[in-house]
């Protein structure tokens, strides 16, 4: 080809730079793009999390140049599944302009699942679009159009005879498309009936049916997802020392009245055999008497250490006996995972390359400043053995796994590897995917964020110290709204064996009151540590959250009585009776004109649930809750008070409420026939 000469407009002196062509693509590019696939957390890097029945809404951004119509399939792969499954994409809405498609997809085995979407620009769902324009705008010579669209249904109709499925069925699609196909090609017929038989709907639903998928788009990122049991996403925990209630024999005992309650798991601190190298007294004194038996998270003695069960509390088959009476009720049994160790745990001599060591030979004991725990050693995961210790820890869970255990609440998560836990959780749920576990992670946010995404199925979280309206309504908000929701699980536990807080030392029973109906009605899990039923509020001195005369330390008699345990009954009830309060996702804070009060709306699809609590422990408070349109209730609707049994006229707008403490701490309200 001949090279044009410069252009006389050009300086003399210019030099032309040629354009040098980059290679060519080998095969005709595709014109149909997919993008955005979603939810995403990480750009698809970390699974969603999701629960065992649930139904997610699966999306992507389809487009392509020109005008054709596009076609979408929502493709994925269950556990198990050797071939990929699909289902049709429809548009999210008018205001994505076709642009974002979507399909529902229900998670029905647990595990790990992968998605996809696969697109095409389909040729005769364009080409009617075309001849419906052109015959509207009274155009009559179709003959061309028509010609083509009957060399198009033919095409349908031997994709018809070679698709897969019952044979009958195929051939009566066949036979439409065909005598479809014949109509358009007869030239005697009036256009407009031939018209009308291309975009009868028998028609155009029997071709559909048959996609030409010749022209794709190009292959589309996967999604993944992580399917988890429904306890991981909603139960009530009740946790107990079983030295206090008579062992575990005695811990059995009090299943059924547990079960009553309405208990969905039954935690307990570390079960196994305690040291007695620098063991701790009460209240945390470094000198034991005799009779001080010990922190339970001081794991290990001659007898055994993580796999052994403290002969006080009873025996391995014990153990089992209860996991399996609990289940029968209804009940999980969570142990504790802790990575530490006693001075006297048979690791120390075993493997003492397993914990690190000062320059001077000693060992380092644990400390979290200002606490110190001297009856406690830390694992090394920098040691030279850190794949012996990896292995060590897997074989402790699965050594309980074996033994029926399910749940496992793990210590101090945030203290640990990030690549050790994604592995040990990765390996069990590799085959026990039924396994969930439960973060203890009170630290910076990003951790707790990252421990959620290696695959802890829930997390303790900020809710103990979260106590005025707007810190409830920021937190909540932030943890219902923004992308954490696909992937971190919130446990609202009301207090713990190491935190009572302010709150709960000098509010008095009202304050425990509320607190139980937050954390119930906010949070799909929540958690009581027993003592909270009989308002145990004394601190060991002030400033702490520690607990005088700490269970961490010594046993007591414990008894399945306190004052507070019909409310948490009550409120268990609910929680199972409604949907709304076993999601976290579809959360509106309602506006009441008084910071002493707060209001929310919980929906799950006809299960609309508003809540009402005074958040004032000693006044009687007074205000509105401001229903929003939004919500799409009817201008006027009636309420049931699931506490009280009282029924109520409410309205979309402002509504009178008056909470007292003691008597009337908050409303609990379905909306009837929503």
């Amino acid at each position: 080809m001949a090279r044009r000469a410069p252009s006389p407009h050009l300086d003399p002196s210019h030099t032309a730079t040629p354009v040098v062509a980059q290679p060519l693509p080998r095969k005709p590019p595709t014109r149909v793009r997919v993008e955005h696939l979603g939810p995403a957390v990480d750009g698809g890097a970390v699974p969603v999390a999701a629960s065992l029945g649930e139904t997610l809404t699966l999306s992507a951004d389809i487009l392509r140049d020109g005008h054709d119509a596009l076609r979408a399939v929502l493709r994925w792969k269950g556990p198990g599944d050797h071939s990929w499954s699909e289902a049709p994409m429809t548009h999210v809405d008018a205001a994505s302009a076709g642009v974002r498609w979507a399909a529902p997809l229900t998670v029905d085995r647990l595990g790990s699942w992968r998605w996809t979407v696969h697109a095409w620009a389909e040729p005769l769902a364009s080409w009617r679009e075309e001849v419906r324009r052109k015959a509207e705008a009274g155009q009559d010579d179709l003959e061309s159009e028509l010609a083509e669209g009957a060399a198009l249904l033919e095409a349908a109709a031997k994709r018809a005879k070679s698709a897969k499925g019952d044979k009958a069925a195929r051939d009566a699609d066949r036979k439409i498309l065909t005598d479809a196909a014949a109509h358009l090609a007869d030239r005697a017929a009036p256009a407009a009936d031939r018209v009308a038989t291309a975009l009868a709907s028998d028609v155009v639903a029997t071709a559909d049916r048959h996609p030409d998928r010749s022209r794709p788009g190009a292959p589309a990122d996967e999604g993944r997802l992580r399917v988890d049991p429904v306890l991981a996403r909603f139960g009530s925990w009740y946790e107990l020392f079983p030295r206090s209630w008579g062992g575990l024999q005695g811990v059995r005992q009090r299943l059924p009245a547990l079960a009553e309650l309405g208990f969905d798991v039954l935690y307990l601190p570390p079960i196994h055999p305690i040291g007695r190298t620098n063991r701790k007294g009460r209240n945390n004194t470094l000198t034991a008497g005799p009779d001080d038996p010990g922190s339970p998270w001081a794991i290990g003695d001659a007898s055994g250490g993580h796999t052994a069960v403290h002969p006080d509390l009873g025996t391995v088959d014990d153990l089992e006996a209860l996991v399996v009476d609990a289940r029968a009720l209804g009940i999980e049994v969570a142990l504790d995972f802790a990575i530490q160790c006693s001075a006297d745990h048979p690791w120390l001599t075993e493997h003492p390359e397993w914990f690190f060591h000062r320059p001077d030979g000693t060992l380092k004991y644990a400390e979290n400043p200002p606490k110190k725990y001297q009856d406690i050693y830390n694992v090394d995961f920098d040691c030279e053995d850190w794949q012996g210790l990896w292995q060590a820890l897997l074989e402790v869970v699965a050594f309980w796994i074996d033994h029926g255990v399910r749940v496992f609440r793990v210590d101090n998560t945030h203290t640990k590897q990030l690549a050790f836990w994604q592995w040990l959780i990765d390996s069990v749920h590799e085959t026990h995917p039924e396994v969930v576990l439960l973060a203890e992670a009170f630290t910076y946010r990003a951790m707790m964020q990252e421990l959620a995404k290696v695959g802890f199925g829930q997390s303790y979280t900020y809710f103990t110290w979260k106590s005025s309206k707007a810190e409830l309504t920021e937190y909540v908000s932030e943890l219902a709204s923004t992308d954490e929701r696909l992937y971190f699980r919130p446990n609202f536990f009301v207090n713990t064996p190491d935190i009572l807080t302010e709150e709960l030392q000098t509010g008095g029973p009202a304050t425990f009151a509320k607190r139980l109906i937050l954390a119930a009605t906010l949070a799909p899990s929540y958690g009581v540590y027993s003592g909270f039923e009989h308002f145990e509020h004394v601190a060991v001195r002030a400033g702490s959250e520690e607990y005088l005369d700490s269970e961490k330390y010594e046993a007591k008699e414990r008894a399945l009585d306190g004052p507070l345990l019909p409310l948490i009954a009550d409120l268990n009830r609910i929680r199972r009776a409604n949907p709304a309060l076993q999601q976290l996702a579809d959360t509106t804070f309602l506006e009441t004109e008084n910071d002493a009060l707060i209001a929310y709306a919980k929906r799950a699809g006809a299960n609309i649930v508003l809540v009402v609590v005074n958040l004032d422990p000693h006044q009687v408070q007074e205000g509105v809750a401001v229903v929003p349109a939004a919500l799409g209730l009817p201008p006027s609707f009636e309420v049931v008070d699931e506490l009280t049994g009282e029924q109520f006229g409410w309205q979309v707008g402002r509504n009178y409420v008056r909470l007292s403490p003691g008597q009337r701490p908050a409303h609990v309200l379905r909306v009837v026939g929503a």
